[in-house]
């Protein structure tokens, strides 16, 4: 018996262009909603509807803390900005976000802070709302964006009036 050659077959492998990337899948919807969903209501206390996650918990370590939390909720702004999202909802993303931040700095009045504020799933919520009507912003988007405005005006400014206020009293003698 002779034996014929066995015929090799090629291997096929899917064409690169449809491998997923890891930023895609990074940013998906449902991983998107997962980390805002452990960053602020994974855990729930019993008996209770109060819910925290681990922006909470991590926020208990003074100052670090708050800085960590913030770096992992820079992902859902990040993916929102990936994905197109315009920037006005980008800067009310980032504000909540700062908010977070700065007022969850403060010790453990600033941790029942981040329980309540819930930045993430704020965030996310904004993120979900563009993708559904990509082209709507609400009136509520204008107020914010003037309101952030007139806040950051006002701490500009009130250096400068204190300063006019003490150079006033110095020159009349007060």
């Amino acid at each position: 018996m002779a034996k014929t050659p066995a015929v090799a077959s090629p291997e096929i492998l899917p064409p690169l262009r449809n491998r997923t990337r890891l930023g895609r899948r990074l940013f998906d919807d449902e991983n998107l909603d997962l980390l805002a969903h452990v960053l602020d209501d994974w855990f729930r206390i019993p008996g209770t509807s109060i819910r925290f996650g681990i922006d909470g918990i991590i926020g208990l370590v003074p100052g670090l803390g708050d800085i960590l939390a913030g770096l992992a909720s820079c992902v859902i702004v990040v993916a929102a900005w990936f994905r197109g999202v315009p920037y006005v909802t980008l800067t009310r993303m980032v504000v909540n976000l700062a908010i977070d931040v700065l007022i969850g700095s403060i010790p453990l009045l600033g941790d029942a802070f981040d329980i309540a504020w819930k930045a993430n799933r704020r965030n996310y919520a904004l993120l979900s709302r563009h993708l559904a009507e990509p082209h709507r912003h609400t009136w509520k988007d204008a107020v914010f964006l003037g309101m952030i405005l007139l806040v950051l005006a006002a701490i500009f400014a009130l250096p400068g009036l204190v300063l006019w206020w003490i150079v006033a009293r110095l020159l009349h003698g007060y």
